[in-house]
């Protein structure tokens, strides 16, 4: 056999043992840490020309020659194909962020890989990897702490939304919709407004949907306050507008069960014919 050899352990299995197998040594110590941090600066390298208002598109090519045009970084993370387990680290991170506030997913994975750029450099000196992430945390904590002295807060008030307007057209600088940021940000307050409970400061976004369709303008996208029910007519004489009428929203199928075992019925004259209608016409009456 080239390039190894056959062996035998205690209860009789076969394993492999490579030529070359001593040879490598499993990484550890500084070099494990080096790597680690080199694969979370790769990744995030690659966001950082897509940060800001200003950043860069960039174009996804799928294995199906799908393409994906982008600057949202938990879109660009997750097209990615990433093996490294620490990389995936950086792609959970980012979706994490997305699922949670919804906004800052590139500069999330940014700032990682800015803070891992200067560990490294602290763990070159010989500072232990603990005491870099306690002073990180203590860095966090006081961060915190001066945001809070600064930051200036308002009251949400549904008959003053201006406010919740302009706060939701900055997140709108760097998206392709950007050229309709009014339109859209006052169409999300809206529909935020419309669920929002104000007095336990809670949002179920579960009770907003987003319904995409072929064609059409950015300008023709509106904010529907009830149900959309995306069905095609099942016949073509079908009306297609009706008003003041009652609708029935069912949650379960709408016909009969199918019958979980399959039979064969042979109708060989009109005798059997008639009588099969009889019997299915006294089964539905039942």
């Amino acid at each position: 056999m080239q390039g190894g050899q056959i062996a035998f352990d205690e209860y009789g299995q076969p394993f492999i043992i490579l030529k070359d197998q001593s040879t490598k040594s499993r990484m550890s110590g500084l070099d494990a840490q080096k790597s680690h941090i080199l694969a979370a600066r790769s990744v995030a390298q690659c966001l950082r020309s897509s940060l800001g208002p200003k950043g860069l598109d960039k174009i996804l090519v799928s294995s199906d020659g799908d393409i994906t045009v982008t600057n949202d970084g938990a879109t660009i993370l997750e097209k990615m194909d990433v093996e490294h387990q620490i990389a995936k680290l950086m792609v959970q991170l980012s979706k994490s962020q997305d699922d949670e506030i919804g906004d800052g997913t590139t500069g999330v994975v940014v700032l990682a890989g800015a803070l891992l750029e200067q560990a490294e450099i602290l763990l070159e000196r010989g500072i232990h990897p603990i005491r870099v992430a306690d002073g990180y945390e203590n860095a966090a904590r006081i961060a915190v702490e001066h945001l809070d002295t600064i930051a200036d807060t308002f009251i949400v008030d549904k008959e003053n939304k201006e406010p919740l307007i302009k706060t939701a057209m900055t997140t709108l600088g760097s998206k392709i919709v950007n050229r309709c940021g009014r339109k859209f940000a006052e169409m999300a307050v809206d529909a935020i407004l419309s669920v929002a409970d104000l007095e336990r400061k809670d949002v179920s976004f579960d009770l907003i949907k987003i319904e995409c369709k072929t064609g059409g303008k950015l300008e023709d996208s509106q904010l529907v306050k009830g149900v959309i029910i995306d069905k095609t007519m099942s016949h073509s004489q079908m009306p297609k507008e009706l008003n003041d009428v009652k609708m029935a929203i069912l949650t379960c199928a709408f016909e009969p069960p199918k019958p979980k075992t399959k039979h064969n019925l042979n109708v060989g004259s009109v005798e059997d014919t008639t009588s099969f209608m009889r019997t299915s016409r006294n089964s539905s009456q039942k």
